[in-house]
């Protein structure tokens, strides 16, 4: 029997929709869950005014920025796990979770060490003034609780790999129902507790990420998983398998890093128009999440599928793993392109606050426009996201590093230029990094077609 046959579910075609979405549906469910606790956080400060809303989106990108780049290292560990789960070494499955978890506790106080960056990067980047204090108050909270959110993408990264996401659904919902329910409870003031607005959104963050990282934590040291895959047994340094996270990881995490600084970057650059551009592309990017973090879970059954087949030494069902997860991003922007190119007035009328001035009509018709434009592009997204995460399963993290890192910053730097050299209206800055975006989709789709990525062996049979 090969190990391919030794893999295969009965009923179930080896790479077929039926088998990507017993991975994938859980995790897309787990990436909805955080969509909605980002949404749902918004909403709530959008209430109090503009500036908060974009004050937390500037804080908040700006906290993920200095975590991405350890975030995509150790998150590679879901590569190597799937394709030690597919050589049928499940003891070093977890080896490979231990090195990845000493690197999340190892970057803690590194990332903390950014928080002067992060500051001078507000400053430099122009704030508008009346938001510039409750983002640099968002911001500094958040980043004293980074050691939670790393921990978590760690152990997530292990049931990722092995299959078993439901685990990291569970983890997902857990922590938005404490999320919601915290900063719903702090921000405004509710039970007694004193409104504490912009602080209460950050404690609320926090509080939520700390009850998913519970939920991993004592699903992983179950006594099924320490049994099967010997958790304590793995749990230690190794050199050759934190050399091969670290090799086949930075580029990953390279990858993760200069994309969300550019993308910080030109969030920044839209806020530098004034509080008004701030707030349409704030609400816009809300709504552009439930198109784009969904996918995302695709993405990662993609490269637990994609991981598991070339560690089992057949890329034909490596590529079949790709077809299906192309089908169903594909199925699922066909839905978030009818709404954002329908319902894009009312979606935009959510975030009215409170006590809406004359400063938020002018707010509508660009978020309104701007959120039709996303339209345009939710398959070139959804096209790009399956074909990267295919090549990163495979072990193409180099090429696909530079692939992707090229297209953030061109349309970075374009929006930059339009926006500091030639003032143009916000209208034709974004609509600039619309055609970009689908630019990008088209250079992975090449990459991949290309069959480079078919002859990569990233864990003999030795390992």
């Amino acid at each position: 029997m090969t190990t391919e046959e030794q893999l295969h579910v009965p009923g179930r075609m080896p790479g077929g929709v039926a088998e990507l979405l017993s991975i994938a549906l859980p995790m897309v469910v787990s990436s909805a869950c955080e969509t909605i606790m980002m949404f749902v956080d918004r909403l709530f400060l959008s209430k109090l005014g503009p500036e908060y809303m974009g004050a937390a989106m500037g804080g908040g990108l700006t906290v993920f920025m200095f975590m991405t780049f350890f975030i995509g290292l150790t998150g590679y560990a879901n590569a190597l796990v799937a394709q030690h789960y597919g050589a049928h070494q499940k003891d070093r499955c977890a080896v490979v979770m231990s090195q990845a978890l000493i690197i999340a506790v190892l970057a803690y106080p590194a990332i903390l060490l950014c928080m002067p960056m992060g500051e001078l990067l507000f400053r430099v980047m122009n704030a508008p003034e009346e938001q510039l204090p409750l983002q640099r108050l968002y911001f500094r909270i958040l980043m004293w609780g980074t050691l939670m959110p790393l921990l978590r993408n760690s152990l997530s990264s292990f049931f990722s790999g092995i299959g078993r996401t439901r685990v990291v659904m569970l983890s997902a919902a857990v922590s938005m129902l404490v999320n919601v329910a915290g900063n719903y409870v702090l921000i405004f003031g509710h039970l007694g507790f004193p409104a504490l607005g912009m602080r209460g959104a950050a404690i609320g963050t926090l509080m939520g990420s700390g009850a998913g990282l519970i939920v991993l934590a004592a699903a992983y040291t179950a006594r099924r998983y320490r049994r099967e895959y010997r958790i304590v047994r793995g749990l230690r340094f190794e050199w050759e398998s934190m050399q091969k996270l670290l090799h086949f990881g930075t580029p990953s995490g390279l990858e993760f890093f200069l994309n969300l600084l550019a993308f910080d970057l030109l969030v920044l650059n839209f806020h530098s128009y004034g509080v008004t551009e701030a707030a349409a592309m704030s609400i816009m990017f809300s709504w552009e999440m439930f198109s784009f973090i969904p996918l995302i879970g695709v993405g990662i059954g993609v490269t637990s599928l994609v991981g598991r087949y070339m560690g089992a030494g057949s890329p034909d069902t490596a590529h079949r793993a790709m077809t299906s997860g192309l089908k169903l991003a594909c199925t699922y922007s066909m839905f978030t392109f009818a709404a954002f190119l329908l319902l894009a007035g009312p979606m935009v009328a959510v975030f009215k606050p409170m006590d809406a001035g004359e400063e938020f009509r002018d707010v509508i018709p660009l978020a309104v426009f701007m959120l039709r434009m996303v339209s345009v592009y939710v398959f070139a997204d959804a096209v790009a996201i399956v074909f990267s995460s295919a090549l990163r399963g495979a072990g193409d993290t180099f090429w696909t590093m530079v692939i992707s890192v090229a297209g953030h910053w061109c349309f970075t730097i374009g929006a930059a230029v339009l926006v500091r050299v030639f003032n143009v209206d916000p209208r034709l800055t974004w609509s600039t990094v619309v055609v970009l975006v689908m630019g990008l989709c088209v250079a992975f789709v090449i990459r991949y077609r290309g069959g480079a990525w078919r002859k990569l062996v990233v864990v003999g049979s030795g390992d």
